[in-house]
């Protein structure tokens, strides 16, 4: 009887999506494990956080995806543990998994460089209920300041801080800002256009400190046109609930959203394995793990970095994918018994962030550009990498219809906004 080879995915993001079709196919028993039944396109989350999308427009189930793979199968389930040894993985169903190869691609979550008791009063956003919480925030602020009058209460409830001005950072704070002055103006009697103050945070010298600094500028310009605060070389020294500390100068609010830094997940922990500061597992030049060559590490998860390079490559949507393309590319050389394909190399198609509407910065290396052509290059390259047709026709729709009215279609909130108000607010 021919023994078929079982290779086990961990994580159903970019890379191990994109592992899971180009093993489609072969002769492996493929199965693709995730606590969640949907993969998320991320980049467009913060758009669900301001009501501009519904979560179904940038999420897909899993088995959908998967459906016309027949050797690829798809476990709704939780990783807790890695063995190397009896080459198993161990669920919290119970279930003891063995494998031949394994992808491991659990992504990064929030990192508040030591200080995890912020996260309560300042979430982030790497998931549907994360982007559902801030939404509730978000939204409620405007709902409460309703009903408040002129006041520091009142101000609290409007002041919107977001801490950190990398792409999600900048992203956030223009969306609040076109929220805030545009789309709900008019559905209030009290809170008028101009009530809502947004301050974007940043502790480093100037935003979006990943392109190039004459892009950069241009975005801080187009933000503060949004009526955005931009603090560069300003530090967070504390987060409470109701206020934060900007170089230890104390400022009232009820929102503050962080998108100031990322951790791995535990995945080099469970893995016995080196790994850098953040928390990526180290790997060699076809993302696997220096000792043991059946083992693959790729996306947020993974360190590695390029011959003649000093920083590991980024986290970023394109290059998990490419990953897990290259990851199936060496466990198919293996199981054909062929040579195998030269080392992983990141094919960079440049950077880019949206500022807000009609507005973007787009970096291809040598081409950079800014403003409505780039707002449209921005927007199309988003469509086009949502996963299935109805995905890329709602979100078009949606846009469309955004850019025309200025209305956001997704402003229903599932919790009562009693239910975050205090006793003495109640």
């Amino acid at each position: 009887m021919t023994i078929v080879p079982r290779v086990i995915i961990v994580g159903g993001g970019f890379g191990g999506i994109a592992a899971a079709r180009s093993l489609a196919g072969t002769n492996a028993d493929v199965l693709l494990i995730d606590r969640r039944n949907h993969h998320l396109f991320q980049p467009l989350l913060y758009q669900v956080a301001t009501a501009a999308l519904a979560p179904a427009e940038i999420a897909q189930p899993i088995r959908h995806m998967l459906r016309n793979f027949k050797n690829v199968r798809v476990h709704w389930d939780e990783v807790t543990a890695i063995d190397r040894t009896k080459r198993t993985v161990e669920t919290s169903s119970g279930r003891s998994l063995p494998f031949d190869y394994l992808i491991v691609a659990t992504g990064a979550t929030h990192s508040y460089f030591g200080r995890d008791d912020w996260a309560k009063a300042a979430p982030g956003l790497k998931s549907i209920e994360d982007a559902y919480e801030l939404r509730h925030r978000i939204l409620g602020a405007f709902e409460r300041a309703e009903m408040e009058a002129h006041g520091p209460r009142r101000d609290a409830l409007l002041e919107f801080i977001i801490v950190g001005a990398g792409p999600t950072g900048v992203e956030m704070a223009g969306a609040i800002a076109e929220l805030a002055r545009h789309s709900l103006v008019r559905d209030f009697r009290s809170v008028s256009s101009h009530c809502a103050k947004i301050k974007l945070v940043e502790a480093g010298p100037r935003i979006l400190a990943s392109f190039d600094a004459k892009l950069s500028a241009k975005a801080q310009k187009s933000l503060e046109a949004l009526g955005v605060e931009v603090l560069t070389s300003t530090r967070v020294t504390d987060i409470r609930v109701g206020s934060v500390l900007l170089n230890n100068e104390p400022i009232d609010t009820e929102t503050v959203i962080w998108a100031a830094g990322v951790q791995a997940s535990p995945a080099a922990k469970w893995l016995g394995c080196p790994a850098d500061h953040t928390g990526r597992a180290l790997v060699d030049v076809h993302l696997r793990l220096p000792d043991d060559d059946s083992i693959f590490v790729i996306g947020d998860t993974a360190a590695l970095i390029p011959k003649g390079a000093t920083q590991a490559l980024p986290g970023l949507a394109p290059m998990a994918k490419q990953m897990g393309q290259h990851a199936a590319k060496v466990i198919k050389s293996r199981l054909h018994g062929q040579a195998m394909p030269d080392p992983f190399r990141y094919r960079n198609w440049g950077t880019m962030a949206t500022i807000g509407r009609n507005k973007a910065i787009v970096d291809l290396g040598r081409f950079k550009f800014s403003g409505f052509l780039a707002w449209i290059a921005w927007s199309f390259t988003h469509v086009s990498l949502l996963y299935g047709f109805t995905n890329r026709l709602s979100v078009s729709s949606s846009w469309i219809w955004s850019y025309l009215t200025w209305q956001r279609g997704a402003r229903v909130m599932l919790i009562s906004v009693q239910h975050n108000m205090t006793d003495k607010e109640a």
